[in-house]
């Protein structure tokens, strides 16, 4: 079996694992109400896989340690004060970027 066809069948295997852990959930609460502890607990989940992918691309994670003193952190906590205040998007973004590139410019 040659490198490509392993390949095609690990992707293969893999998407069809996926699918099915998806659908038996879906499948199993079709018919069923959710636990009001299980629902509860859901709705905490967006923020958590969104700061778990979030997090390690602000703060730098080296061998000796985690960076903080780089500039995409005072950035992002600007961003996340505009965005708590404005709750707009297009302020996030803007004052995010402007504060991470103006940081990034006097750093350099």
């Amino acid at each position: 079996m040659d490198a490509t066809l392993k390949l095609a069948a690990v992707i293969v295997a893999l998407g069809a694992l996926n699918y099915l852990s998806r659908l038996s959930f879906i499948a199993f609460f079709a018919q069923r109400s959710m636990p009001p502890l299980l629902a509860r607990a859901l709705k905490y989940v967006p923020a958590a896989m969104l700061t778990a992918l979030i997090v390690p691309m602000i703060v730098d994670v080296k061998p000796d340690g985690a960076d903080f003193a780089s500039p995409k952190v005072p950035a992002a906590a600007l961003a996340g004060i505009v965005a708590f205040g404005t709750r707009s998007v297009l302020a996030t973004l803007g004052a995010g970027m402007g504060a991470l590139w103006l940081l990034q410019w006097a750093r350099a």
